[in-house]
């Protein structure tokens, strides 16, 4: 299957302008300190970005266009569930994770910041955090992610990090192993649904340091 062409806004760069591969991007960017650039699903939407600041869209994930059968499909979130997400300043770096309402936005649940840690192990002990504090609470509510590679650890009952052990992330490490622990000695009818960030927007639990 042929993979969709891109269409890539180079705000600051030699030259500027909007481009068709990633190749024309790359070469207008190259060696240019400072370089202002951004890729969009069509041409509309590069166009549109162009015309606008780099500002406006440095950071933020850009709704994808979709036609009317597809919104139809994907529908709107369910707002009778709870959201998690994690951050993390560097890979690694300090990590927190949290779970909220995601009608209400509110709180529910908060861990970190840990001294070393990954985004995706954030992602991965915030659902099973989410699994647990809905099962403590009888809750029939589904819980939303936008990690797939988190939902496939949690599915596997295995956080499959490739960070090594250490005294900085030792704390971490234990938490990770209780997260592991229970999901092979609880059982759980939740259903863990992707949220689709390109339709729906930044998921309600996003920490907003993109």
């Amino acid at each position: 299957m042929a993979k969709k062409q891109k269409f890539y806004v180079v705000w600051f760069g030699n030259p500027a302008g909007i481009f068709g591969s990633w190749e024309e991007c790359k070469r207008s960017i190259q060696g240019v300190k400072g370089a202002q650039y951004k890729s969009f699903e069509t041409f509309e939407e590069a166009k549109k970005a162009y015309n606008k600041e780099y500002a406006d869209y440095k950071g933020k994930t850009v709704k994808k266009t979709l036609s009317k059968e597809q919104l139809e499909k994907i529908g709107e979130p369910n707002l009778y569930s709870i959201a998690v997400d994690a951050a993390s300043s560097g890979n690694p770096g300090k990590m927190e994770y949290r779970g909220v309402d995601t009608q209400t936005r509110k709180q529910l649940f908060h861990q970190g910041p840990f001294q070393q840690g990954t985004n995706n192990i954030g992602e991965f002990l915030a659902l099973v955090h989410g699994l647990a504090f809905l099962k403590k609470n009888n809750s029939d509510r589904i819980i939303y992610s936008d990690s797939r590679i988190a939902m496939g650890w949690v599915k596997k009952k295995k956080c499959n990090t490739k960070l090594k052990q250490s005294a900085k992330n030792k704390t971490l490490f234990e938490l990770v192993a209780r997260a592991e622990n229970w999901l092979k000695t609880n059982k759980y009818e939740t259903k863990i649904v992707k949220w689709e960030t390109k339709v729906w927007g930044e998921i309600p639990a996003d920490f907003g340091r993109k």
